[in-house]
């Protein structure tokens, strides 16, 4: 399970999209303030989802094996795979012109409340499920579950962390190196998204298969 928290964690916090978005918040008139609204939403939904799974299996993992374990195991293969599917799709798809969201243009006019709206519009629905179905393997009797759940809640978020201390430390520098990072990210957008589903893609399906094997 540590495993495939670590992998799914590091999937989420690498997506360029929502980096893209935030380093976006920050910027703005209000960015430090926005840019927390927008992290707290980003954890709080994956506390809930992960919150969500341990009040269905009651904190005890389904017998190896069983009809959950295994839905559990079928459903991250399956995510897997669509994130390959995925990544083939947007390689073979013609390049689009890149246009900011019509948002971006009110940026500095918008409320706490939509900065945190905006967490749960990029979070990343597929490897979150992911998540959700890894934890159903958690057992909440032992410390070492309890850490690799909050840990993967961490990891996830981690790139927002970061450039929100970061802000906040040395706004300007800080400002100027995240709108160049911003710029990059959005120029490379396509490559990053396939790579990532691809790779994170691949490695969930084949950890997927192991486990419904062994």
């Amino acid at each position: 399970m540590v495993l495939d928290l670590v992998v799914i964690g590091t999937a989420i916090t690498l997506g360029p999209l929502h980096n893209s978005a935030f380093i976006l918040l920050l910027s703005s008139r209000r960015g430090v303030r926005l840019g927390l609204a927008f992290l707290l939403s980003w954890l709080a939904n994956l506390i809930v989802v992960i919150a969500c799974v341990l009040l269905l299996t009651g904190g005890e993992p389904p017998a190896r094996h069983s009809a959950p374990s295994t839905a559990a195991t079928a459903a991250k293969l399956a995510i897997g795979l669509a994130l390959v599917l995925y990544s083939a799709y947007r390689y073979r798809r013609p390049p689009r012109p890149h246009s900011p969201p019509r948002w971006t243009a009110r940026i500095d006019d918008i409320s706490t409340v939509t900065a945190g709206g905006l967490a749960w519009v990029f979070q990343p629905w597929a490897l979150v499920g992911a998540g959700a179905a890894t934890a159903v393997d958690a057992d909440l009797s032992t410390l070492a579950d309890w850490l690799a759940l909050t840990g993967y809640c961490l990891l996830a978020t981690v790139s927002l962390i970061a450039m929100e201390l970061y802000v906040v430390w040395a706004p300007a520098v800080a400002n100027a190196r995240l709108n160049a990072l911003r710029t990059w990210l959005e120029q490379h957008q396509e490559q990053l998204i396939v790579t990532l589903s691809l790779l994170f893609g691949l490695l969930l399906a084949a950890r997927s298969i192991a486990e419904l094997v062994a």
